[in-house]
């Protein structure tokens, strides 16, 4: 998928968490957010994040899916794939990737998604889960798609992305 002219990247990943926060099997990933959400805020490209309250350790795991404790969302928009990609594998966020199975159940369908968004659009949680409903339903189009969809992106394949991710 091309960027198209006057648009940015926008995407969602989620995740049920084994444990609900403040539970000690999830507690090096809560500590971990708010310098990984930092990074990302600071990173190159970065244009906007979904956020949660404010509170130190919580990231914006307190917008719930569905009102499930553990069923957790991150949405953010970047510039750019290259400024995603960089940010997802080339940075701290790349450790805490590795260390997914740690915190997250397998969900055994896919669970993150792309698409564009116009300059200075800001997507709800429900427009990003409406995307990715999408690209479960349909497969890759220009509404939903994931790395593989996009030739520019190439650390996915470098760095043992998942299928559920890459799709």
């Amino acid at each position: 998928m091309k960027q198209p002219e006057g648009y940015h990247l926008a995407e969602l990943n989620i995740g049920r968490l084994v444990a609900e926060p403040g539970d000690p099997r999830v507690e090096a990933f809560m500590k971990a957010l708010d310098a990984v959400n930092g990074l990302g805020k600071r990173s190159d490209g970065f244009v906007w994040m979904m956020e949660g309250s404010g509170e130190p350790g919580t990231g914006n795991t307190e917008t719930k899916i569905g009102g499930d404790p553990c069923f957790v969302a991150n949405l953010t928009v970047w510039e750019d794939v290259s400024s995603l990609e960089n940010f997802v594998w080339n940075t701290v966020h790349r450790a805490f990737y590795e260390r997914r199975a740690e915190w997250f159940e397998v969900l055994g369908e896919q669970h993150f998604v792309m698409w564009w968004v116009p300059l200075g659009h800001q997507p709800s949680l429900d427009e990003a889960l409406a995307r990715l409903d999408d690209l479960r339903s349909n497969g890759p189009s220009e509404r939903a798609f994931g790395w593989r969809d996009l030739p520019q992106a190439q650390l996915w394949k470098q760095r043992a992305c998942s299928a559920e991710a890459a799709a």
